[in-house]
């Protein structure tokens, strides 16, 4: 009698074939492309998945990043960026300390503030609310793309307010669209090992789920390449994917190569380019109910971005102009970018660069 086993190649060809047949990947299956080696096969069927949604178009947003306070009372321990009150390099500016700063250093192409940082105990909820406001009053054709789904919990809990009164006072100044970070990984073990001492993950998605239920569109993360397993890696895709399935409001998917405090640290302390490529790469397969997955060139770096743009990813972010989160943690990468440097790269790729605004509209193509 003839014993049949499941070969390697046959449990790629079943998942190869589920993709192509529309069928929803499941644990087991993000799992072994995890544990696979076979990178060109898995970015070829990302690719293949990739052409079907969005055809050879990339996006990419003239935007900047702001960042009002580096106060935080958490104490995440992948966190190089956040400070205690009256510590050296602490700040927190005002409206109009953040109005001078952006005009000193905007584009007239900018069409997007995005907007994190601290959870800065020492100022109240209004805070926050008026620093929208005094943006949107001297920049009013400006998207304000601001906070964390963490954030909008911390503002809950200081202001004594729930998540929807809290999104609808900053709808009100001018808020359009959440930024996707505090997620990390969406494990409650994980955030008790590494101290994430912020919204847990029922309060994350919850944050999302609120904001989608007032027509919020948002974005959503994953900090990847601590202490998580390959598990927790696909099980955090399955819940975002839930959620969208529920409410469809999540614009983009976004991983984030974890970078490590010492910016001198060596190679062995990044993620290998094998690692976020794969990574990639099975984002675009797990998450087939989202439009979009973003290649983040801040953390992965810009030739590795256009590398991904062939292995799942259709969105190079865009030009930031002074990030400073990963590189407070030891990001090699350059804190921005030109459009013209970002066109260049979408072309090599031998993708058509499509500038958009927040909400994926297309405001040019460059054919």
């Amino acid at each position: 009698m003839n014993v049949v086993t499941q070969t390697e190649e046959k449990r790629m060809q079943d998942i190869i074939e589920k993709v192509r047949g529309g069928q929803r990947l499941t644990l087991e299956d993000g799992v072994y492309l995890y544990e696979s080696d076979d990178l060109l096969t898995i970015g070829q069927l990302a690719n293949e998945v990739a052409l079907k949604k969005n055809g050879k178009k990339v996006y990419f947003i003239e935007n900047m990043s702001l960042y009002f306070t580096n106060v935080c009372e958490a104490h995440c321990a992948f966190c190089n960026f956040r400070r205690d009150e009256g510590q050296e390099g602490a700040y927190t500016l005002s409206g109009d300390e953040m109005v001078a700063y952006v005009k000193e250093h905007i584009r007239p192409e900018v069409r997007e503030f995005h907007i994190v940082g601290g959870h800065n105990p020492h100022v109240p909820f209004q805070y926050y609310v008026d620093s929208l406001q005094t943006l949107k009053t001297n920049f009013p054709e400006v998207t304000l793309k601001a906070y964390t789904a963490a954030e909008i919990d911390f503002f809950a809990r200081i202001s004594g307010l729930s998540y929807k009164e809290v999104l609808q006072e900053l709808m009100k100044a001018g808020l359009e669209s959440l930024t996707g970070g505090g997620a990390e990984i969406l494990s409650d073990h994980y955030r008790k090992k590494m101290r994430v001492d912020k919204a847990d993950v029922s309060q994350y998605l919850d944050v999302h789920r609120t904001a989608h239920n007032l027509g919020l569109r948002t974005h959503t993360t994953m900090l990847y390449g601590s202490i998580e397993s390959k598990e927790d890696r696909i099980r955090h895709m399955m819940q975002i994917r839930d959620l969208q399935d529920e409410t469809g409001g999540f614009q983009v998917f976004i991983p984030l190569s974890m970078q490590p405090i010492n910016p001198n640290a060596g190679i062995r302390r990044r993620n290998s380019a094998f690692e976020d490529l794969k990574t990639i790469a099975i984002s675009r397969l797990m998450l087939d109910n989202f439009q979009h997955i973003k290649a983040y060139f801040i953390n992965i770096g810009v030739q590795l971005t256009q590398v991904a743009l062939t292995m799942g990813a259709d969105d190079a972010h865009g030009t930031i102009v002074k990030e400073r989160i990963s590189h407070a943690a030891g990001a090699l990468t350059p804190a921005g970018i030109t459009r013209e440097d970002l066109i260049w790269l979408i072309k090599g790729a031998g993708r058509i660069p499509v500038e958009r605004d927040t909400f994926y509209n297309e405001i040019k193509v460059y054919e």
